[in-house]
């Protein structure tokens, strides 16, 4: 299949586009014109059940909703549209928008680090071992998700990107910080990269021959969005002979896969690619956020990390989805994310319990749910940090006052103590 891609100028010439009415399509203007909207034919023809489309998992996935904005912000713009506004109305109102919905949570501002005195716009290094590379390259995807926590790299506002193509770069800030074991490609998205470019990134790691890499992770969705990355496109199996490089050359090497719906496991096509993948010697872990409307369905994630596992991959994580974008439409309180977690988690065996969450990826570091229960007759969430800005904190259980309309760490306070550790 070659790929195609719709975008809001284009997305009504999918054929498919005549079942949705003129206030959907309008709809999809609207918010589309805040939140970054992207889909492709392997998405629209493959993956979307356009007989019931207005619940299918994927549809809501990747196309705009109303709801997905406030009433004002949505009649803002929707106002502007119908009065034929210049376009450059339309963008100043939408950029006023963005702003006002949290584009970068979880401090990711302060992830950014210094090398001798130069901000690395394109490095995040928030935990000790692990150091995320945006390369310019691989900052947009295959197709956009509604949720997305990173949508501002899709925006073009320029200050809330994160990107840079040094490698040079990279290679001496990893060789400054030998507490670095594992680099993680991320973005966006970065097997979008021609894997002619990606293996001069990966080739000039090598070269400099840093001892302290033990670990390179690819951060993608193109399993779930484009699968033939892996099997047809014309540059595939070049792509899969430098994964057999890398782990050739004794590193791992994990596709960090972002699945968030079992449909996407559906065709032939991912069976194939999942398969052509992991005869390279790389490991494919899977993770997704947990989202009202789209997945907030124990048994379905049940089914999925059991369908995951028989494919050959490994479940790793279960995320509350961050305070951003079109948080309000998405969100799921953490007492119900807790349950469906759990609920999940006691029907599959073992193999299938190498996922963790719920977690939430906030400022201090990723927090999971662990339980709901009581102490001296005050009912309260036990907490514990997977991973953390300082080390001190890592497994560490701590605990919150029951709340049951919060939706993210920032919701909770402290029980049994005046602080949390991490606010000390």
């Amino acid at each position: 299949m070659n790929y195609r891609a719709y975008t809001l100028k284009t997305f009504k010439n999918i054929h498919q586009i005549k079942r949705l009415s003129e206030e959907q399509i309008f709809d999809i203007e609207v918010v589309g014109e805040v939140l970054p909207f992207k889909v492709n034919n392997y998405v629209v023809n493959e993956l979307i059940d356009w007989d019931h489309f207005e619940t299918d998992p994927i549809f809501i996935l990747t196309f705009p909703q109303k709801d997905m904005l406030s009433k004002e912000h949505y009649n803002r713009i929707a106002k502007l549209i119908r009065e034929e506004a210049p376009k450059r109305d339309i963008a100043i109102a939408a950029n006023q928008i963005r702003m006002e919905l949290n584009p970068n949570p979880a401090g990711q501002v302060y992830n950014v680090p210094e090398l001798n005195g130069t901000k690395l716009v394109g490095i995040q290094h928030k935990y000790n071992e692990t150091m995320l590379f945006f390369p310019t390259q691989g900052q947009t995807c295959h197709a956009y998700c509604t949720f997305c926590f990173r949508w501002p790299q899709f925006t073009g506002i320029n200050e809330l990107k994160f990107a840079m193509n040094q490698i040079e770069l990279v290679i001496e800030y990893l060789k400054a910080n030998p507490q670095i074991t594992d680099l993680l490609f991320t973005g966006g998205d970065p097997m979008v990269m021609k894997t002619k470019i990606f293996e001069r990134y990966i080739d000039a790691i090598f070269e400099a021959d840093i001892p302290n890499l033990r670990t390179i992770r690819i951060g993608t969705k193109t399993l779930g969005y484009w699968p033939y990355r892996y099997t047809t496109d014309e540059d595939a199996q070049q792509l899969l002979k430098v994964f057999e490089k890398i782990t050739d050359r004794g590193l791992n090497l994990s596709i960090m896969a972002h699945f968030n719906h079992i449909n996407e496991l559906k065709t032939d096509v991912v069976a194939e690619a999942v398969k052509n993948i992991r005869k390279t010697g790389a490991v494919i872990r899977t993770q997704s956020p947990l989202m009202k409307h789209l997945n907030d369905d124990a048994d379905m994630w049940a089914r999925m990390w059991r369908k995951q596992v028989d494919m050959g991959m490994i479940p790793y994580y279960m995320f509350i989805a961050r305070d951003t974008g079109a948080r309000e439409y998405f969100a799921v309180s953490l007492e119900d994310a807790y349950h469906i977690f759990r609920e999940a988690y006691i029907q599959v065996s073992g193999v299938c319990r190498t996922v963790r969450g719920p977690s939430m990826s906030a400022d201090p570091g990723k927090v999971q749910i662990s339980g709901i229960t009581e102490i001296n007759g005050e009912k309260i969430f036990v907490l514990k940090f997977i991973q953390a800005r300082n080390t001190d904190w890592v497994g560490k259980p701590f605990f919150a006052k029951y709340d049951p309309k919060a939706l993210w760490l920032d919701d909770l306070k402290p029980a049994f103590a005046d602080k949390f550790m991490y606010e000390e």
